[in-house]
Protein backbone atom coordinates (compact mmCIF):
# COMPACT_ATOMS: atom_id res chain seq x y z
CA UNK A 1 0.00 0.00 0.00
CA UNK A 2 1.31 3.68 -1.03
CA UNK A 3 1.20 6.21 1.39
CA UNK A 4 -0.62 9.39 -0.20
CA UNK A 5 2.00 12.11 -0.12
CA UNK A 6 0.28 15.83 -0.63
CA UNK A 7 3.34 18.65 -0.84
CA UNK A 8 2.91 22.18 -1.13
CA UNK A 9 5.85 24.00 -3.42
CA UNK A 10 5.36 27.98 -2.21
CA UNK A 11 7.35 28.57 -4.89
CA UNK A 12 8.78 32.47 -4.42
CA UNK A 13 6.25 33.02 -1.50
CA UNK A 14 6.33 33.83 2.07
CA UNK A 15 8.50 35.67 4.08
CA UNK A 16 9.77 34.11 7.68
CA UNK A 17 7.22 34.82 9.56
CA UNK A 18 4.28 34.17 6.98
CA UNK A 19 6.15 30.86 6.77
CA UNK A 20 5.94 30.37 10.59
CA UNK A 21 2.44 31.45 11.02
CA UNK A 22 1.43 29.61 8.04
CA UNK A 23 2.99 25.72 9.52
CA UNK A 24 1.43 26.43 13.23
CA UNK A 25 -1.88 26.75 11.66
CA UNK A 26 -1.61 23.65 8.95
CA UNK A 27 -0.41 21.93 11.77
CA UNK A 28 -3.54 21.24 13.52
CA UNK A 29 -5.75 21.10 10.40
CA UNK A 30 -3.50 17.73 9.34
CA UNK A 31 -3.05 16.47 12.63
CA UNK A 32 -3.37 12.48 13.22
CA UNK A 33 -3.63 12.81 9.33
CA UNK A 34 -3.09 9.38 7.22
CA UNK A 35 -1.21 11.24 4.38
CA UNK A 36 2.14 12.14 4.17
CA UNK A 37 2.13 16.09 4.50
CA UNK A 38 5.13 18.30 2.91
CA UNK A 39 5.75 21.78 2.86
CA UNK A 40 8.46 22.97 0.48
CA UNK A 41 9.21 26.98 1.27
CA UNK A 42 11.77 29.37 -0.04
CA UNK A 43 15.25 28.77 1.30
CA UNK A 44 15.01 31.34 3.49
CA UNK A 45 12.72 30.13 5.64
CA UNK A 46 13.58 26.53 5.14
CA UNK A 47 14.98 26.54 9.09
CA UNK A 48 11.72 28.39 10.62
CA UNK A 49 9.63 25.89 8.74
CA UNK A 50 11.19 23.24 10.20
CA UNK A 51 11.18 24.49 13.48
CA UNK A 52 7.55 25.15 13.39
CA UNK A 53 6.80 21.53 12.35
CA UNK A 54 8.60 20.19 15.36
CA UNK A 55 6.59 17.68 16.92
CA UNK A 56 3.86 17.86 13.78
CA UNK A 57 3.38 15.33 10.95
CA UNK A 58 4.79 17.89 8.62
CA UNK A 59 8.11 17.22 6.88
CA UNK A 60 9.72 20.09 5.36
CA UNK A 61 11.01 20.11 1.21
CA UNK A 62 13.58 22.05 -0.27
CA UNK A 63 12.36 23.55 -4.05
CA UNK A 64 16.03 22.83 -5.78
CA UNK A 65 19.36 21.77 -5.20
CA UNK A 66 22.95 21.78 -6.63
CA UNK A 67 24.59 18.61 -6.64
CA UNK A 68 28.18 19.86 -5.67
CA UNK A 69 29.32 19.51 -1.80
CA UNK A 70 30.33 22.89 -1.63
CA UNK A 71 32.79 25.46 -3.86
CA UNK A 72 32.47 28.47 -5.83
CA UNK A 73 29.44 28.13 -6.83
CA UNK A 74 27.65 31.71 -5.84
CA UNK A 75 23.99 31.30 -5.22
CA UNK A 76 23.61 27.33 -5.06
CA UNK A 77 22.73 25.83 -2.09
CA UNK A 78 24.34 21.67 -1.14
CA UNK A 79 22.48 18.69 -0.35
CA UNK A 80 23.84 18.96 2.59
CA UNK A 81 23.19 22.08 3.60
CA UNK A 82 19.39 21.09 3.42
CA UNK A 83 20.25 17.76 5.07
CA UNK A 84 21.61 19.73 7.93
CA UNK A 85 18.71 21.94 8.39
CA UNK A 86 16.26 19.53 8.26
CA UNK A 87 15.41 18.76 5.11
CA UNK A 88 13.80 15.40 3.92
CA UNK A 89 12.47 16.12 0.22
CA UNK A 90 13.46 17.82 -2.45
CA UNK A 91 11.81 19.32 -5.47
CA UNK A 92 14.04 18.31 -8.42
CA UNK A 93 13.76 19.27 -12.36
CA UNK A 94 10.20 21.67 -11.50
CA UNK A 95 8.61 22.73 -15.26
CA UNK A 96 10.03 26.70 -13.84
CA UNK A 97 13.41 25.15 -13.01
CA UNK A 98 13.90 23.65 -16.88
CA UNK A 99 12.37 26.40 -18.43
CA UNK A 100 13.99 29.51 -16.36
CA UNK A 101 16.97 28.41 -15.19
CA UNK A 102 18.37 25.92 -18.06
CA UNK A 103 17.63 22.58 -16.23
CA UNK A 104 18.23 19.09 -18.36
CA UNK A 105 17.60 15.75 -17.89
CA UNK A 106 21.80 15.53 -16.97
CA UNK A 107 21.51 18.08 -14.63
CA UNK A 108 18.49 16.80 -13.19
CA UNK A 109 20.24 13.13 -12.67
CA UNK A 110 22.94 14.57 -10.89
CA UNK A 111 20.52 16.23 -8.24
CA UNK A 112 18.77 13.45 -7.96
CA UNK A 113 21.47 11.43 -7.18
CA UNK A 114 22.99 13.99 -5.06
CA UNK A 115 19.83 14.18 -2.98
CA UNK A 116 19.86 10.35 -2.65
CA UNK A 117 23.54 10.38 -1.30
CA UNK A 118 22.48 12.58 1.50
CA UNK A 119 19.80 10.19 2.31
CA UNK A 120 16.89 12.76 1.13
CA UNK A 121 14.15 11.80 -1.33
CA UNK A 122 13.88 13.49 -4.42
CA UNK A 123 10.36 14.47 -5.82
CA UNK A 124 11.35 14.36 -9.37
CA UNK A 125 9.40 16.42 -11.89
CA UNK A 126 8.44 15.42 -15.29
CA UNK A 127 5.56 16.91 -17.84
CA UNK A 128 4.92 18.04 -20.99
CA UNK A 129 4.39 21.19 -22.43
CA UNK A 130 0.94 22.49 -24.09
CA UNK A 131 2.64 22.37 -27.66
CA UNK A 132 3.39 18.66 -26.78
CA UNK A 133 0.61 17.53 -25.79
CA UNK A 134 -1.09 18.68 -29.01
CA UNK A 135 1.99 17.34 -31.27
CA UNK A 136 0.67 14.33 -29.25
CA UNK A 137 4.03 13.42 -28.10
CA UNK A 138 3.25 13.46 -24.09
CA UNK A 139 4.72 9.90 -23.75
CA UNK A 140 7.99 10.70 -25.77
CA UNK A 141 8.65 13.64 -23.81
CA UNK A 142 7.50 12.11 -20.08
CA UNK A 143 9.59 8.58 -21.08
CA UNK A 144 13.04 10.39 -22.13
CA UNK A 145 12.33 13.20 -18.70
CA UNK A 146 11.85 9.59 -16.69
CA UNK A 147 14.91 7.71 -17.86
CA UNK A 148 17.25 10.71 -17.78
CA UNK A 149 16.53 11.47 -14.04
CA UNK A 150 16.04 7.26 -13.10
CA UNK A 151 19.76 6.70 -15.15
CA UNK A 152 21.92 4.73 -12.86
CA UNK A 153 19.70 4.29 -10.14
CA UNK A 154 18.86 0.59 -8.79
CA UNK A 155 15.51 -0.48 -8.22
CA UNK A 156 15.65 -0.36 -4.71
CA UNK A 157 16.58 3.05 -4.94
CA UNK A 158 13.83 3.82 -7.30
CA UNK A 159 11.36 2.25 -5.23
CA UNK A 160 11.69 5.19 -2.47
CA UNK A 161 11.28 7.95 -5.04
CA UNK A 162 8.64 10.13 -5.35
CA UNK A 163 7.84 11.08 -8.87
CA UNK A 164 5.22 14.31 -9.75
CA UNK A 165 3.93 14.52 -13.04
CA UNK A 166 2.91 18.27 -13.70
CA UNK A 167 1.78 18.67 -17.65
CA UNK A 168 3.16 22.52 -17.95
CA UNK A 169 -0.10 23.79 -19.56
CA UNK A 170 -1.73 23.12 -16.12
CA UNK A 171 0.68 25.11 -13.79
CA UNK A 172 -0.46 28.03 -12.50
CA UNK A 173 -3.05 28.43 -15.25
CA UNK A 174 -6.26 26.93 -13.29
CA UNK A 175 -6.63 24.54 -16.11
CA UNK A 176 -6.33 20.86 -14.81
CA UNK A 177 -5.99 17.72 -16.54
CA UNK A 178 -9.18 15.35 -16.19
CA UNK A 179 -8.86 12.47 -13.79
CA UNK A 180 -8.97 10.20 -16.94
CA UNK A 181 -6.23 11.85 -18.75
CA UNK A 182 -3.73 12.52 -15.35
CA UNK A 183 -4.46 8.90 -14.39
CA UNK A 184 -3.70 7.95 -18.22
CA UNK A 185 -0.12 9.72 -18.24
CA UNK A 186 0.67 8.33 -14.36
CA UNK A 187 0.06 4.75 -15.29
CA UNK A 188 2.56 5.36 -18.72
CA UNK A 189 5.07 6.49 -16.66
CA UNK A 190 4.21 3.43 -14.01
CA UNK A 191 5.26 0.97 -16.87
CA UNK A 192 8.26 3.00 -18.05
CA UNK A 193 9.31 2.56 -14.50
CA UNK A 194 8.34 -1.17 -14.39
CA UNK A 195 10.82 -1.72 -17.93
CA UNK A 196 13.77 0.34 -15.71
CA UNK A 197 13.18 -1.02 -12.08
CA UNK A 198 10.52 -3.95 -12.26
CA UNK A 199 8.96 -4.54 -9.17
CA UNK A 200 10.30 -1.04 -7.80
CA UNK A 201 7.04 0.35 -9.97
CA UNK A 202 4.54 -0.84 -7.50
CA UNK A 203 6.22 1.19 -4.90
CA UNK A 204 6.84 4.58 -5.88
CA UNK A 205 4.58 7.17 -5.33
CA UNK A 206 3.58 9.22 -8.10
CA UNK A 207 1.83 12.06 -7.35
CA UNK A 208 -0.06 14.79 -9.80
CA UNK A 209 0.76 18.40 -10.20
CA UNK A 210 -1.16 21.83 -11.78
CA UNK A 211 -3.79 23.31 -10.56
CA UNK A 212 -4.86 20.86 -7.80
CA UNK A 213 -7.13 22.06 -5.59
CA UNK A 214 -9.52 21.26 -2.90
CA UNK A 215 -12.83 20.62 -5.34
CA UNK A 216 -10.71 18.26 -7.17
CA UNK A 217 -8.41 16.36 -5.09
CA UNK A 218 -11.04 13.68 -4.52
CA UNK A 219 -11.50 12.62 -8.02
CA UNK A 220 -7.82 12.98 -8.94
CA UNK A 221 -6.81 10.57 -5.59
CA UNK A 222 -9.36 8.20 -6.34
CA UNK A 223 -7.49 7.14 -9.77
CA UNK A 224 -5.57 3.71 -8.89
CA UNK A 225 -2.23 5.02 -9.87
CA UNK A 226 -2.16 8.97 -8.42
CA UNK A 227 -0.81 8.66 -4.96
CA UNK A 228 -0.88 12.40 -3.85
CA UNK A 229 -0.31 15.83 -5.68
CA UNK A 230 2.01 18.30 -5.82
CA UNK A 231 -0.01 21.58 -4.92
CA UNK A 232 0.80 25.49 -5.78
CA UNK A 233 -0.86 28.19 -5.91
CA UNK A 234 -3.44 26.47 -3.65
CA UNK A 235 -0.77 25.68 -1.14
CA UNK A 236 -0.56 29.14 0.19
CA UNK A 237 -3.29 29.45 2.33
CA UNK A 238 -3.61 27.17 5.39
CA UNK A 239 -7.47 26.37 4.44
CA UNK A 240 -6.67 25.21 0.89
CA UNK A 241 -4.16 23.23 1.57
CA UNK A 242 -5.41 21.34 4.83
CA UNK A 243 -8.03 21.08 2.41
CA UNK A 244 -6.38 19.27 0.13
CA UNK A 245 -5.12 17.00 2.88
CA UNK A 246 -8.53 16.28 4.43
CA UNK A 247 -9.94 15.56 0.80
CA UNK A 248 -6.69 12.84 -0.13
CA UNK A 249 -7.12 11.26 2.90
CA UNK A 250 -11.13 10.66 2.82
CA UNK A 251 -10.73 9.68 -1.22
Amino acid sequence: MRKPIIAGNWKMHKTVQEAKDFTKALADMVANSQVEVVLCPPFTALAAVVEAAEGTNIAVGAQNVYWEEKGAFTGEISPGMLKEVGCKYVIVGHSERRQYFGETDETVNKRVKAVLNEGMVPIICVGETLDEREQGITEKVVRTQVEGALKGLDAATVAGLVIAYEPVWAIGTGKTASEEDAQGVIAYIRSVIKELAQDSADRVRIQYGGSVKPANIVGLMQQPDIDGALVGGASLEPESFGGIVKGAAGA
